[in-house]
């Protein structure tokens, strides 16, 4: 037997045993959390994945400042940060906020967003648990990079100081729900629609019939109020005047220059700059800067390790995972308002 036959035996061979290793570890037990903390066996082969603090600049370690990233879209796909390839986790952000709350030595919150938006909730989440780190007395300076629009924009409203780079897409402050009507199509086709309801707006933004009158006022009644909700954020978080914040607020972007003349930015900077201004302006020029990370291992992000992690229950399929993005972003038949700039 030639040297090629060997090693394809030893190869069957280990995938044999790890196989028959992997058949006893148990899956999840529970589906309360997004971002559960493995342990046992899983643990060996994934990592622990609880969140450990890495350090990006030395300094006193009862003085630290965190890092935060909020880049792409603001949207829960359910998927555990553990196993998880896309550059948002909204159930990872959140721990990262709350580790922060737990935290006496945080001095300083230094917050990067490049991101267009998303979901109403998710975006009402992340400024829930940052305004309780507000109440704790830690300054908060916001960095936006290439786009920090709607959802983008709520989410930083209330920060202590934001900066832009001239070059930076912001605003488009308000609320979006978006459809398609297919109703002409199907008359064109000789469909009728064929739907029983209880009460005439049960069906409301179907795309198998025309919308009413009463249809289109319900809709735009409740978008204005996520839109007052969103305005007020901004009010508040800018120190400005309901009316002055609606006269910005009418969907429209701005450059980073042209947000700074109307109040919604502080100063134009990169986030170095806005990093350094956090250390010099709140005196934290000694400070520890650290990032959070997902303590995992190499199996984890291997092919076997994901496929394994998805017969386990541990990692969404592919099929879980695209019926989670429409259940957040919502379908022509269950459309749903959205803090999101660039359409759908």
């Amino acid at each position: 037997m030639n040297t090629k036959r060997w090693v394809a035996l030893g190869i069957a061979g280990a995938l044999l045993v790890l196989s028959l290793v992997i058949a006893f570890i148990p899956g999840k037990e529970t589906e309360e959390s997004t971002q559960p903390a493995l342990t046992g066996i899983n643990k060996i082969f994934y990592g622990s994945n609880e969140l450990v603090e890495e350090t990006l600049e030395d300094g006193a370690a009862n003085k630290k400042i965190v890092k935060l990233t909020v880049e792409g879209t603001i949207m829960d796909t359910g998927e555990s940060s553990l196993f998880s390839h896309e550059t948002y986790n909204h159930q990872n952000f959140l721990a990262q906020l709350k580790k922060i709350q737990e935290d006496n030595t945080v001095k300083g919150v230094f917050l990067e967003v490049d991101s267009p938006g998303g979901g109403v909730y998710e975006s009402a989440e992340i400024a829930k648990e940052l305004a309780k780190i507000k109440e704790l007395k830690i300054p908060i300076y916001t960095s936006f990079k290439n786009t920090a629009a709607s959802g983008g924009y709520y989410i930083s409203a209330n920060s202590n100081k934001i900066f832009a780079t001239e070059e930076t897409t912001t605003g488009s402050i308000g609320v979006i729900i978006s459809g398609l009507n297919i109703s002409g199509l199907l008359e064109k086709m000789g469909v009728t629609d064929a739907t029983y309801k209880s009460g005439a707006l049960k069906d409301m933004m179907s795309p198998n019939r025309k919308p009413t009158e009463e249809d289109k006022e319900v809709v735009q009644d409740f978008i204005m109020s996520a839109y007052d909700r969103f305005v007020g954020i901004v009010a508040e978080g800018r120190k400005m005047d309901v009316e002055a914040v609606k006269k910005l607020a009418d969907g429209r972007i701005y450059d980073g220059s042209q947000a700074v003349a109307n109040g919604l930015v502080d100063e134009i900077g990169y986030p170095e700059d806005a990093l350094e201004a956090l250390k010099k302006e709140q005196k934290l020029t000694d400070a520890k800067v650290v990032v959070y990370e997902n303590d995992t291992t190499g199996f984890a992000s291997s092919w076997l390790g994901v496929k394994v992690a998805e017969w386990q229950g541990l990692k969404a399929t592919t099929t879980e995972r695209v019926l989670s993005v429409f259940e957040t972003f919502g379908s022509s038949e269950a459309p749903k308002p959205m803090y999101y700039y660039g359409g759908f």
